[in-house]
């Protein structure tokens, strides 16, 4: 038969009604002939509710025993599930991660899956079970339970479907799939019927807050298809997977941005072999993390600069730190801005097609918009521009490559999709 796991989160399952909502289109899927795997994640503000309850007692808890305090926001989930599925005469049995078992390393609070023993699960689905499994967790060989960090459950999801060699993994959250960028931004931003596992990576990575960045490398490196679709809309969602021949028709297939950028650059640095690493070395010492990196060319007097950026809420920090170097450098002065943000263009069509950076760039220019700094990789361009002018560029590079829908996206949608 064909195997689907679905995955809800939080809220899907807010409350008792949302969560039998769940259960009719779990039964729904079941009365196609379909064997379904629910994967649950906590109940919308239950989590950070258990946190605080922690935190309240201890500003540090022990890891352990955290990990054992948030794995309890699942655990009713699943019960509650499945008794509303047994109310409908869809039989299901629930596991905790513990009990599939689900083997993680012992990192708590950021485990990562090592093995999945399917044969309780498979015995249930042959049985005629809906199986419902606690997302975001597991058990280390001790027998502690781990947590796979928050936004686990996506991965927990892609995993079992990995393992039961499922058809399909179905993400069902509040967004009815991938937009081309956000529809809060671009009101005429269209959703995206499929995509690449590359792409969506890529959009992740800048910023797209649809699906763990796990969750997507995993699908990857197993060939899962995942589906993103609504528990309350009912179409078909975005479908990520390989590259189709199909896919080298679009040039673009999304246009991502991200307010949490700072830029810092240091002016009249020595131009000489391993300037870079004395200037980002105690940058990443502090376990600050740099994403875009550019020196300039030489000056006649053997000097240039070095311009890079980090995460906003690490800029004051990065700051000081880069000011100590340039000291023991002899640069001339250390420059910083952290009103800057970083906008992309996503598409497995830039491998085939030649001008888009080009389009790119006089898009922005036309808008009066000036570009700080330029990256790329083989399927995406990012741009540092001011932040005043984000909301322009996005809307004028949706225009440029032709990503305007033919009408507004359903209103009243939420607007989490390929943005920050």
């Amino acid at each position: 038969m064909t195997l689907y796991v679905q995955k809800f989160g939080g809220t899907s399952v807010a409350n008792v009604e949302r969560i039998e909502h769940v259960a009719d289109i779990v039964k729904a899927t079941r009365e196609k002939g379909i064997d379904v795997v629910v994967v649950v994640s906590a109940m919308s503000g239950e989590t950070n509710r258990l946190i605080d309850l922690a935190r309240s007692i201890q500003p540090r808890p022990n890891p352990r025993e955290m990990d054992t305090l948030l794995a309890t926001g699942e655990q009713v989930t699943i019960a509650l599930l499945s008794m509303a599925l047994d109310k409908r005469g869809c039989p299901a049995r629930s596991y905790t991660g513990g009990q599939v078992p689900i083997r993680t390393d012992s990192a708590h609070s950021k485990a990562r899956i090592e093995h999945i023993d399917d044969a309780g699960m498979r015995a249930d689905l042959t049985a005629g079970r809906v199986v419902v499994v606690a997302g975001f967790q597991g058990v280390d060989e001790g027998g502690s339970i781990t947590t796979l960090g928050r936004g686990g459950s996506d991965t927990s999801a892609v995993a079992l479907a990995a393992a039961l060699k499922a058809d399909e993994c179905q993400i069902y959250t509040d967004v009815d799939g991938v937009y081309t960028t956000d529809p809060r931004v671009v009101p005429r931003a269209r959703r995206l019927e499929r995509i690449t596992f590359e792409e969506m990576l890529e959009l992740s990575s800048l910023g797209a807050k649809i699906l763990q960045i796990r969750a997507v490398e995993f699908a990857g490196k197993y060939n899962v298809p995942l589906r993103v679709l609504s528990s309350f809309v009912d179409n078909p969602g975005t479908l990520i997977s390989y590259e189709d021949v199909d896919m080298e028709n679009a040039l673009i297939s999304g246009i991502a941005f991200n307010r949490d950028e700072a830029q810092l650059t240091v002016a009249g640095v020595p131009d000489q072999p391993g300037i870079a690493q004395r200037i980002l070395g105690a940058v990443a010492d502090a376990n600050i993390e740099v994403d875009m990196i550019v020196q300039n060319v030489a000056r006649e007097d053997g000097k240039a600069d070095f311009t890079f950026t980090v995460h906003r809420n690490d800029f004051e920090r990065t700051l000081e730190l880069v000011r100590e170097t340039s000291a023991k450098l002899g640069a001339w002065k250390v420059e910083g801005n952290d009103h800057i943000v970083k906008l992309s263009l996503v598409g497995v069509g830039m491998r085939s097609h030649a001008g888009i950076a080009s389009r790119m760039f006089d898009a922005l220019g036309s808008e009066g918009i000036n570009i700080m700094m330029i990256s790329t990789s083989e399927i995406k361009i990012s741009v540092v521009i001011e932040e005043k002018y984000l909301e322009l560029g996005v809307r004028a590079l949706h225009s440029a490559f032709g990503l305007d829908a033919a009408e507004s996206p359903a209103a009243e949608m939420p607007s989490a999709t390929v943005s920050e």
